[in-house]
């Protein structure tokens, strides 16, 4: 007769409890859950969950999907994810899905993956990310909360009326929190966070430090907390092992517990039966669990892996049987077969009675694609074992060029490592290879290998550019490259101390220049070598430093310094346009303040920039009275700009009436005021008078 106690294991003096299947989930995920983002609704709502939210390619195959299952695990809906990167995803209490972005937005999706609308947690966040964030529910409806880049709290208690409210900073808090939970106490929701062996507690307007009654001084850092569901009840977890279990309120202990286990849990979450006293705490690790309850009892449930079991006959080579007791227990692939089929592939590589294309093939047969097999760790026990030629074959079936290339580098395929690497994409990984090679082969044998791998080639010109400068020179001199090389010999003139060997380096670049036909490049480097050798003498004869000014610039210093005619053959020399050379002069002379040469000027030929720059230029150095002198030479009309600029509205008004425009007399009587004005600003109103009754 059967016992029908027998699967009931107590818990505690009073209670017990047993184990058994309600349901079986009727998902096939390949992904391991904690490589996903996942949700489960309340209420043994709907669960989401996000596939592949790491990876960063950008290609419409590889983006994340976003899946929505029933409680049993039946597909409701499933979208790709082409939104931004997720950070945290929560579901309201009208099982609405929120998508929390690390940009600070929320969108928002029912649970057939249909897009409702969306909202931004503000500019803060926005600005420093989201590090963190929980989705909490309250009286008010559910929120979010967020801990930002810049170690700041953000929340809103609803988001169907949005209010953003951030909470109080945490004084010399320079990294986030070690944990952090939000709670609802008096229709306040406040932020509890762990910093080290401290608590803080955030509400509206304050940030204050608490501490647990009853808690142990030695207890050690804070790792970990857990709330429950109805914000009555908390749990610290420690560093030392030391579990504390109280009122939400900080103000009672219910009991304490120390684990002896110093690794922060997996999860911790409260767990109480309705319209009882009873309260206890789940804890768990990777493979132990711990119900701790206020009666201090605690159960502890050791999980016997069935990796061991598995272990144990694969060293027997019992591989059919593992695999069935993989597919018995419902294992996930990673897990199990992929384990398994992976430690058979190595042992295949031994056999040493077939040949490598049998092997590789009969390998590729049963693993195919299977998730979590790494062709490359085969192909290396493959190279331990002496087989080379096995182990090229094998990497042809691993699609990741980052574990392909390590390998062929090992085993001193370094041409056919650079192909693969080139074919990758991965920038990172070519310098690997092309540094590598390098090393290992003769300067003439190592260009001559990368002349047929033209990406591998611009990758290392770059790398040259910044670190090795000669050898750049080498690569275009065998390239016969006389456009880069006189670029070169430029560059390298500025790294030059004496004149000499500055001229001589662009003296080399000039002549590459020819060669490469660049006429431009040729006179601007000609040009440059005048002028430096100029420079030279005018810092010889002026004891003043003129090397490495612009041509502008040592044509304005030497007109600051009141030797015009050198600068009168800097102008002609280098051709210096008449536009140009004009406003610098006239600017160097009114820095100057030589307002006798800057007339002067003036009267030695007909200005090609007009007269007006030189009323703008004396008035911008506080000169009116120079200004004066130059307003009755400018062209009509710019007349009663020049007016205005130096003060004599009589005038302007007299060019604005002349010339019968009402939009420079408006400009005129802008300028006026009553007191000082009147006439003019009579003058001019009974002008615009009689041009508009015409």
């Amino acid at each position: 007769m059967d016992c029908y106690t027998a699967n009931w294991n107590p818990l505690g003096e009073e209670a017990f409890y047993r184990k058994f299947e309600l349901y079986t989930m009727e998902w096939s995920l390949k992904e391991d859950l904690r490589d996903c983002l996942v949700a489960a609704a309340p209420y043994g709502g709907p669960i989401a969950l996000l596939k592949n939210n790491a990876r960063k390619e950008k290609s419409p195959s590889a983006r994340p999907l976003l899946e929505i299952y029933s409680a049993s695990g039946l597909l409701l809906a499933s979208i790709p994810w082409k939104s931004g990167q997720l950070v945290q995803l929560g579901w309201t209490a009208s099982e609405d899905l929120l998508c929390i972005q690390e940009d600070g937005t929320v969108l928002i999706y029912n649970l057939f993956c249909e897009f409702k609308r969306h909202f931004s947690m503000g500019n803060e966040v926005l600005q420093n990310h989201v590090l963190e964030a929980k989705v909490f529910h309250t009286e008010y409806g559910t929120g979010v909360a967020i801990l930002t880049g810049a170690h700041r709290f953000s929340l809103t208690t609803n988001i169907d009326d949005l209010k953003l409210r951030r909470m109080p900073e945490v004084p010399g808090l320079q990294k986030p929190p070690s944990c952090w939970a939000v709670l609802s106490q008096d229709r306040v929701t406040i932020i509890l966070l762990a910093v080290g062996q401290d608590l803080y507690l955030l509400d509206n307007t304050s940030c204050s430090v608490v501490t647990p009654p009853g808690m142990s001084p030695s207890a050690g850092a804070y790792l970990q907390m857990a709330v429950s569901f109805n914000y009555r009840c908390l749990a610290l977890f420690t560093d030392t092992g030391y579990i504390w279990m109280g009122l939400a309120t900080l103000k009672e202990k219910l009991c304490e517990f120390n684990s002896s286990i110093r690794s922060p849990p997996k999860q911790m979450v409260w767990c109480m039966r309705p319209r009882s006293r009873q309260r206890a705490v789940v804890v768990a690790w990777d493979r132990q669990l711990m119900v701790v309850g206020n009666s201090t009892e605690c159960i502890q449930y050791k999980r016997l892996t069935i990796e061991v079991l598995l272990d144990r006959l694969v060293l027997r080579r019992l591989y059919p049987l593992a695999i069935r007791i993989c597919e018995y227990l419902r294992l996930s692939e990673i897990q199990g077969v992929s384990r398994i089929l992976a430690h058979w592939a190595c042992y295949k590589v031994q056999q040493k009675d077939k040949s490598d294309e049998e092997v590789a093939h009969a390998i590729n047969q049963k693993l195919g694609d299977t998730p979590g097999i790494s062709y490359s760790e085969i192909a290396a026990r493959a190279y331990d074992c002496g087989r080379t030629e096995l182990a090229i074959k094998l990497l042809e079936y691993e699609p990741r060029s980052g574990e392909q290339v390590p390998l062929l580098l090992k085993m001193k395929r370094s041409k056919l490592a650079l192909s693969k690497a080139i074919e990758s994409g991965d920038t990172d990984l070519v310098y690997t290879v092309v540094l590598h090679l390098k090393n290992e082969l003769n300067r003439g044998t190592f260009f001559m290998t990368l002349q047929n791998q033209p990406v591998a080639l611009s990758l290392y010109r770059q790398f040259c550019k910044h670190q090795e400068r000669e050898t750049l020179k080498d690569l275009y001199n065998q390239d016969d490259n006389h456009q880069e090389l006189g670029n070169f010999h430029v560059h390298s003139s500025y790294s030059e101390k004496r004149i000499e060997g500055r001229v001589g380096a662009l003296q080399n670049a000039l002549d590459e220049y020819y060669k490469a036909k660049n006429e431009f490049a040729a006179k601007a480097t000609e040009d440059q070598i005048k002028l430096l050798r100029l420079q030279r003498h005018l810092q010889e004869d002026f004891d003043k430093p003129y090397l490495d000014l612009s041509l502008h610039d040592t044509v304005s210093n030497l007109i600051l310094d009141g030797h015009h005619k050198r600068a009168e053959q800097l102008y002609r020399e280098f051709k210096i346009p008449d536009k140009r050379y004009w406003w610098l002069k006239i600017s160097a002379l009114a820095n100057r303040g030589d307002w006798e040469e800057m007339e002067k000027f003036s009267k030695s030929k007909k200005s090609p920039i007009g007269y007006l720059p030189f009323v703008e230029i004396s008035v911008k150095h506080h000169n009116r009275y120079e200004a004066k002198k130059y307003a009755p030479r400018v062209t009509p009309e710019q007349r009663v700009k020049a007016f205005v600029l130096v003060g004599d509205l009589d005038q302007a008004a007299d060019a604005a009436i002349e010339h019968k425009n009402e939009t420079e007399m408006n400009f005129v009587l802008s300028k006026c005021t009553a007191s000082t004005d009147a006439a003019v600003a009579e003058k001019l109103n009974r002008a615009r008078a009689q041009l508009l009754k015409k």
